[in-house]
């Protein structure tokens, strides 16, 4: 019987293992993939951390890593398929077989940008690639760059852009966009954002980095292609939560339901990160969701 279960060893999962452990718990981390780190492994350089600027995303994945790890902090690698509530204590089931018991559950899973799995997607990914705006435009500065999708995301990611980048594309495969109007007032506002209606990309290419995308007219099927240094693909997130979402409450998109002090419904269970809902998603918040959560944890197994 563990005092607590961290399920994810991305930023969120780690700092709560590393603040668990200072706090005097016992404590595990089941992780679904073979290395630490979520998806700060798949970006190439963060330069939003504080004090670690232009720091390259795996060594930044491999650092939060070896602070756990430093600590004491015990990992297994095992991909969860549900989560009970037993009042007092919680199980873990995972596809092995195994069943970890503890009193109290850190969800820190995370969530992927849903992606269009066309060609060359997954190659330029990191160079070029991006579904983060905030994260990675400043590598943009006075560049060409693509934003594709309708929502508020992507408006949002749109009019962020025109601030550092010398045109931004906005492609949609509609004739009318899903953002929210105030939104749209803005982007047209924007001098150097021009919208692309009707088109889907196709395909991303290049020589090491992202050169040029193709798009395709939804009408016709023909193609074209755009000379751009950057593309970032706004298409919606997807939260890893399919294992406990019978189980713990959750909103129409899957985010676990829980506030800043990551209680979520479920007396015992807190979530952390991505995973659950919240504005801004971001290293740096997924890290102090993961101290909260804790904080949150004591105080839960302070009182019973």
């Amino acid at each position: 019987m563990y005092d607590l279960i961290v399920i994810g060893s991305g930023p969120a999962g780690l700092s709560a293992a590393v603040y668990g452990i200072r706090a005097g718990l016992d404590l595990l981390v089941l992780e679904g993939k073979p290395m630490s780190g979520g998806q700060v492994l798949n970006t190439y350089e963060v330069d939003n951390y504080l004090g670690m600027p232009g720091m390259n995303g795996f060594d930044m994945g491999m650092k939060f890593r070896e602070h756990a790890d430093a600590m004491g902090v015990s990992c297994k690698t095992a991909e969860v398929t549900a989560v009970i509530d037993h009042g007092q204590s919680k199980t873990v089931e995972t596809a092995d077989g195994a069943v970890y018991e503890a009193k109290t559950l850190i969800l820190a899973t995370g969530a992927e940008h849903a992606m269009l799995n066309i060609p060359g997607e997954e190659e330029y990914r990191g160079k070029g690639v991006s579904y983060c705006a905030t994260c990675d435009g400043a590598f943009f500065r006075g560049r060409d760059v693509a934003v594709v999708g309708g929502g508020d995301v992507a408006a949002e990611d749109a009019i962020y852009l025109a601030r550092l980048c010398r045109k931004v594309y906005l492609i949609h495969r509609r004739d009318s966009l899903r953002a929210a109007k105030s939104l749209q007032n803005k982007l047209s506002d924007c001098d150097n954002v021009e919208i692309l209606w009707s088109r889907t990309l196709s395909a991303v290419s290049g020589s090491g980095l992202v050169e040029q995308i193709t798009l395709r007219q939804v009408e016709d099927g023909t193609e074209e292609e755009l000379p751009v240094e950057g593309v970032f693909i706004a298409v919606g997130m997807q939260p890893n939560t399919q294992a406990f979402r019978d189980n713990v409450p959750c909103d129409e998109k899957g985010y676990v339901l829980a506030g800043e002090d990551c209680a979520t419904k479920v007396p015992g269970i807190f979530a952390a990160g991505d995973l659950r809902t919240k504005q801004v998603r971001q290293i740096i918040t997924a890290v102090a969701d993961g101290a909260c959560a804790v904080a949150s944890a004591e105080r839960y197994l302070n009182g019973n």
